[in-house]
C-alpha cells in the first residue's frame, strides 16, 4: 500500500511523527511525506523534524503565509500534481490546518481514499477556520480515525456510517510518551532560572483572544495579576508577536520565541498552571496532570475537562484570575487518562489501513461509503 501522508503546520508534526514511526518499521506500507510549507520557519518546523525524527519530506510545496483562502487554494494547486505522479492507494491527513482540508479535498476529487487522524473533534462553533476544515474533512474522508469517545457521537450524529470510522485514541500522547523522558535533558529551566521554582507557561494564538486590542488587552491585565503570584512564561507565536507591537507589557513577563517540541514539552511538564487557546496543550497537560485553564468558550475536546486536569474559563479577565488563583490555592488533582491515549494510537491507524486498503477499491459493496456496519465495528 502506498500512502501519501501530508503535514503543514506546527500542531501536525506531533501527529505525524508516530505514524511516520510505525510505518517506518513495516513492510507492507510505504509513505511519501508532503510538507505542505504552511508553517516554514526553523523554529515552526524544521527544528520539530529534527527533534522529532520524522524523515525529511519528500516534497515541500514551499505554500508559506496567506489568508485562510489563499493559502488553501495554493496548496491545492500544487498537491494535485504530486498525486497525479505518485499515482497513492491512499492520502493521509491529520488534525484540522487548512493543509489537512486542502489535501484532503485534492484527493477526494481525484477518487483518492482519504485517511483523516483526529477525526470527529467539534468546537460547534462554525466561526473558527478550523471547524469548517474539521467537518468538510470529516465528510470526504474513508477512513475516520477518533481520538476520543466524543468524536463518535458527533459523526454518528451527522449521518458517516459506522464502518468508516475508528476509535484508536490520540497520535498526540504517542508523541509525547516517547519523547518525555527525552526532554528531561531539555536545559530550558535553567536558561529561563526557573529551575526549582514554580511558574505558570502561556500560549495565545487565536484570533478570539489575540486580533480584538481590548480583548487582547484583557488577557495582559489578567496575566499582570497572575505574575504577583508567580512568573509567567510566554513563547510568542508569530500572529501574537503582532498583537504585541507597541503595547505596555507586564512587568517580568518573560517572552521567548516559540520553542521547540522538546524544550517546551519539559517546560509544561514542570509548570504549576498552563493557560492556553491550543486544542493539543489542552491534551497534553491531561495526561502530564498539570492544570490548565483554556483561554476559550469552547472545546473540541471535552474529554481533557471530563477526564483531565482542564477548564474552559473563557476570556474574561476576572474569572481567568479567580480559575488561577484557585487551582494555585488547591492540592494538585489526581490524574487521569482518557481511553487508549496510551501511546499505541499510531499502530492501531496503521493497522486499520493495511488491512482495509483492499475495500476502497473493486465492487460499490465492498466500499466503506456503501457496506453495511458490523455490530462494534467503531471500537477496535
Amino acid at each position: 500500500m502506498k500512502i501519501v501522508a501530508v503535514v503543514g503546520a506546527r500542531p501536525n508534526f506531533m501527529k505525524i511523527a508516530p505514524l511516520m514511526w510505525e510505518i517506518r518499521r513495516r513492510h507492507d506500507i510505504q509513505a511519501y511525506l508532503v510538507h505542505t510549507g504552511q508553517h516554514y520557519d526553523a523554529r515552526m518546523s524544521q527544528l520539530f523534524f529534527e527533534e522529532l525524527g520524522i524523515p525529511r519530506p519528500d516534497v515541500n510545496l514551499e505554500v508559506g503565509a496567506g489568508t485562510h483562502a489563499v493559502q488553501t487554494a495554493e496548496v491545492m494547486k500544487r498537491f494535485e500534481p504530486v498525486l497525479h505522479e505518485q499515482k497513492p492507494d491512499a492520502v493521509l491527513v491529520v488534525g484540522d490546518v487548512n493543509s489537512t482540508l486542502a489535501c484532503a479535498l485534492t484527493a477526494a476529487k481525484r477518487d483518492v481514499p482519504v485517511a483523516h487522524v483526529e477525526a470527529g473533534l467539534r468546537s460547534f462553533d462554525r466561526s473558527m477556520p478550523e471547524e469548517i476544515n474539521r467537518v468538510v474533512t470529516d465528510a470526504i474522508s474513508h477512513w475516520l480515525f477518533v481520538s476520543e469517545t466524543s468524536g463518535l457521537a458527533h459523526l454518528r450524529r451527522e449521518g458517516i456510517a459506522d464502518a468508516r470510522v475508528y476509535f484508536v485514541g490520540n497520535v498526540m500522547i504517542d508523541t509525547l510518551l516517547v519523547s518525555r523522558q527525552r526532554s528531561e535533558s531539555s536545559p530550558v529551566l535553567e536558561e529561563l532560572d526557573l529551575a526549582d521554582r514554580p511558574y505558570a507557561v502561556l500560549t495565545l494564538h487565536r484570533p478570539a483572544g489575540v486580533d480584538d486590542p481590548e480583548v487582547f488587552g484583557g488577557l495582559l491585565t489578567a496575566i499582570q495579576r497572575l505574575q504577583r503570584e508567580l512568573p509567567v512564561v510566554f513563547p510568542v507565536h508569530p500572529r501574537t508577536r503582532k498583537a504585541l507591537d507597541g503595547r505596555a507589557l507586564p512587568r517580568n513577563l518573560r517572552l521567548t520565541d516559540p520553542l521547540g517540541y522538546l524544550d517546551f514539552l519539559k517546560l509544561m511538564a514542570h509548570a504549576r498552571l498552563v493557560l492556553t487557546d491550543s486544542g493539543g496543550i489542552q491534551e497534553e497537560t491531561t495526561v502530564l496532570g498539570v492544570p490548565c485553564l483554556t483561554l476559550r468558550s469552547n472545546t473540541e475536546r471535552p474529554a481533557t475537562i471530563e477526564q483531565g486536569t482542564n477548564q474552559l474559563v473563557g476570556l474574561d479577565p476576572e474569572r481567568i484570575i479567580t480559575a488561577a488563583l484557585q487551582v494555585l490555592a488547591a492540592p494538585p488533582q489526581q490524574r487521569r487518562v482518557p481511553e487508549k491515549w496510551d501511546g499505541r494510537a499510531a499502530k492501531r491507524i496503521v493497522d486499520i489501513l493495511a488491512r482495509t486498503e483492499g475495500e476502497t477499491h473493486g465492487s460499490t459493496a465492498a466500499h466503506p461509503r456503501h457496506r453495511r456496519a458490523p455490530e462494534g465495528a467503531v471500537v477496535l
